[in-house]
């Protein structure tokens, strides 16, 4: 089985359970990270990892796991984690500069609780440690740093993304049943603009009012996905999930008819969330 249809199995496994895995399934625990070096993981990979219901956010390879002098648990089953591996290839045009070319791979993880043998009761299932005032400054702080960013409104009564005339337009913030409402459902909205010309020039975003083609539902994920990263960046609930069954329904035609859907969607997202927040990399150089 190709490595996509891999992640898209365990993907589909997880709708048919009526578990939306873009849902922020990290709340509580932080964002899924390696043990040893602490590095966040990205693309498809946090969703894959944040949705198998571990309290700590910690994964290890079985080799990481025996250099710490540990042992996975019998009957541990691992996750795969995605990457690209960039590989070479003769150029008839230039023989002298090769092609360069993705070939998506995976490695397998096991989360911190599979393990015995490693001592780590002095590390906290990481919680976000922002109260709801903090979050919400903070989430003002990404909107308002975003980089050039779109014209963004509050005239009309519906939260939309116009790529036409490169404008977020948002209901007022007393018309939402909450704070994080508000803010995810923004974020949302940012993420649809990171694709217009002037910034990432996302194809999905050109057929986004175009309902039912295959590029509109990748847009439409890609910005759920983009989202929850945002909203799991300041510990807030994304809230514009909906786990209808008409929903979930529709995620999996799509999942199933082509099994490099959610893993596209997912790279287009990361792209998405790094440019939106660009000037917060930027203050901690």
């Amino acid at each position: 089985m190709k490595v996509e249809e891999i992640i898209t199995q365990r993907i589909i496994d997880k709708l048919e359970q009526g578990t939306v895995p873009w849902r922020k399934p990290w709340a509580g625990g932080g964002m899924p990270k390696n043990y040893i070096n602490g590095k966040e993981y990205r693309g498809i990979n946090p969703f894959l990892l944040g949705s198998v219901g571990y309290a700590y956010p910690y994964f290890l390879t079985f080799n990481q796991t025996k250099q710490l002098g540990g042992n996975i648990k019998k009957g541990s089953k691992g996750m795969p984690v995605v990457f690209f591996k960039f590989m070479e290839k003769e150029n008839s045009d230039n023989p002298e500069k090769p092609e360069r070319f993705p070939i998506l791979r995976y490695y397998t993880v096991f989360n911190i609780e599979q393990t015995k043998g490693i001592d780590y009761s002095g590390t906290i299932a990481e919680s976000p440690t922002l109260d709801d005032f903090q979050a919400n400054q903070e989430a003002d702080k990404i909107i308002k740093g975003m980089p050039n960013k779109p014209e963004c409104q509050e005239i009309e009564n519906r939260a939309y993304y116009s790529p036409i005339r490169d404008v977020v337009n948002m209901p007022k913030r007393a018309m939402f049943e909450s704070e994080p409402a508000y803010y995810s459902t923004y974020f949302h909205e940012l993420t649809h603009s990171t694709g217009h010309s002037s910034r990432l020039n996302r194809k999905t975003l050109a057929d986004q009012n175009a309902f039912g083609k295959q590029d509109y539902s990748k847009e439409e994920l890609c910005a759920e996905m983009g989202a929850a990263m945002l909203c799991g960046y300041i510990g807030i609930e994304n809230r514009t999930i909906d786990n209808s069954a008409a929903y979930i329904a529709g995620w999996l035609k799509a999942l199933k008819s082509d099994k490099r859907f959610v893993i596209q969607a997912a790279g287009y997202a990361q792209k998405a969330v790094d440019y939106v927040l660009s000037h917060k990399f930027e203050e901690n150089d």
